[in-house]
């Protein structure tokens, strides 16, 4: 899998929050931007303090509920490992867990984060638990989960490199991550590239016509911040129209 963007453009889009990420996205979007792209279940971002995550996705399959899956593959930690260092970093581990909506253990605690880190990955969105949260805070390893756990149970990777489905979306291997407290994006094949201006230009265009108007508000008539609320947001429009056309 190669990375569509550099590794300097990933670092600049990692300054904007993912719904930020989001109004550019849908600006240079094929897809439907009401329904597609990112998670439609509730996360929870156990790191917030960390601020957003980005990188392509290294994806995985567990079921920590079943004891079957270690036997069936004892050597299957080692070959997920193998996997996950073939890839070029940054990589967002995006793990499917087969026991949803039961919690019975984590594969996230303080020993997999230092690991992951080491092997290039920056974080993970898990649709299952976590367990250390301040170990793995430390070791600088973002979590977007369900919940927080106490046990392991018989955590064993299944299945690596393959679709997943976590917060009711899909997610391909290699598909770019953008993630924070908000939730996260699963920007389709095709579309990374623009990305990140596009984004820049929305932010600019809210600021100058929308957000500038609503902060000068200040002392003026109700029917004055009107007229300039519905100016402003047709000069938005109009901008978005010309850039994207």
């Amino acid at each position: 899998m190669n990375q569509p963007l550099s590794h300097e453009e990933l670092l600049q889009m990692k300054r904007w929050n993912t719904p930020t990420i989001y109004n550019g996205w849908e600006q240079i979007t094929k897809h439907n931007p009401a329904r597609d792209a990112f998670n439609i279940e509730e996360t929870h971002d156990f790191m917030p303090q960390m601020g957003p995550m980005v990188g392509q996705a290294v994806t995985c399959v567990i079921q920590p509920g079943s004891d079957e899956h270690r036997r069936n593959n004892p050597n299957a930690s080692t070959e997920y490992r193998a996997y996950i260092a073939s890839v070029p970093g940054p990589k967002i581990v995006v793990m499917q867990d087969l026991d949803k909506p039961m919690t019975y253990g984590s594969a996230w605690g303080e020993v997999n984060s230092n690991i992951h880190r080491a092997l290039g990955c920056v974080g993970v969105i898990v649709d299952g638990s976590i367990r250390d949260v301040d170990e793995m805070t430390n070791a600088g390893f973002k979590a977007l989960a369900r919940r927080l756990c106490v046990g392991h149970a018989h955590v064993v990777p299944i299945r690596w490199g393959c679709e997943v489905e976590v917060f009711g979306r899909r997610i391909q291997p290699g598909q770019l991550i953008h993630a924070d407290k908000h939730g996260f994006m699963a920007i389709p094949f095709g579309e990374e590239k623009g990305l990140l201006e596009a984004a820049r230009f929305m932010d600019t265009n809210e600021c100058q016509h929308l957000i500038s108007v609503a902060r000068g508000a200040s002392g003026k008539p109700a029917e004055q911040v009107l007229q300039e609320i519905d100016e402003g947001a047709s000069r938005f429009a109009q901008a978005a129209r010309e850039e994207f056309k």
